[in-house]
């Protein structure tokens, strides 16, 4: 396993939270998440073969931005 920390632009409140962590954990590979609208950080623990890019067009896909 491998953890990631990824810089998240536009999570506002526990929604988007919930909305980033819920399509991250939907991933293959991704067991799990942890997300904090105030401090813009999404922690991910994953299996080492999980490409960082992935997870950043999935968030991409459902309208946040990877600083």
């Amino acid at each position: 396993m491998k953890n990631i920390e990824l810089k998240v632009k536009g999570m506002m409140c526990s929604g988007c939270e919930n909305r980033v962590k819920n399509a991250l954990e939907s991933m293959e590979g991704v067991t799990e998440v942890k997300a904090n609208h105030e401090t813009g950080l999404v922690e991910i623990t994953a299996d080492e073969n999980i490409e960082i890019n992935i997870l950043k067009e999935k968030i991409d896909d459902i309208g946040y931005e990877v600083e």
